[in-house]
């Protein structure tokens, strides 16, 4: 396996694992809050595939993260698909589920060369770490069209009701508490 960079190596585990912590000290509305602590977990194993990767030499530990995030994405695919009308009205949602299923399809081709020890394993965890970005950004951005009131339980996703603005975005939110993380 090529050793990354320095900066990438500095800055991108450490922000799965402060993406994970903000999804769960988020306020949570009670309709968002079993999707935020899956996302969050997606996150943490996401974290910790990307960590074993750059930090372990033994391939089976690799393999071992691999597989847990594996397990973690298809049982989060899985509560997606049993989610309320109302989620699977916004067109954000869907997108979001074609992003988790790209995804997935990404850590299979990752995990098939790392087994094959293939020289393309370093460019398909590229591909995945990508991917992986795209598809918690996918995230954020349904958890703030649902909780900006887009929709709420009860609709049937057609003449959706919006539901007024109580707070800042979710999106904002996480800008001012990655801003001062950083800091």
């Amino acid at each position: 396996m090529s050793a990354p960079s320095s900066s990438r190596l500095h800055h991108t585990p450490a922000s799965f694992a402060g993406l994970s912590r903000f999804l769960r000290e988020g306020v949570a509305q009670e309709e968002t809050r079993e999707l935020r602590g899956s996302l969050g977990a997606l996150s943490e194993h996401i974290e910790a595939a990307t960590r074993a990767r750059r930090t372990s030499a033994d391939a089976q530990a690799v393999a071992r993260s691999i597989e847990a995030l594996a397990r973690c994405a298809r049982e989060h695919q899985l509560q997606l698909t049993g989610m309320g009308s109302a989620w699977h009205a916004l067109h954000e949602f869907g997108a979001y589920q074609r992003a988790l299923r790209e995804l997935r399809d990404a850590l299979a081709r990752w995990q098939e060369a790392l087994q094959q020890r293939s020289p393309s394993e370093a460019e398909r965890f590229g591909e995945f770490e990508r991917l992986a970005w795209r598809t918690l950004g996918e995230a954020l951005l349904v958890l703030d069209m649902y909780e900006q009131g887009d929709a709420h339980p009860g609709d049937s996703g057609m003449g959706r009701t919006p539901r007024p603005a109580r707070r800042r975005p979710l999106l904002s939110r996480l800008r001012g508490w990655l801003a001062r993380v950083a800091s």
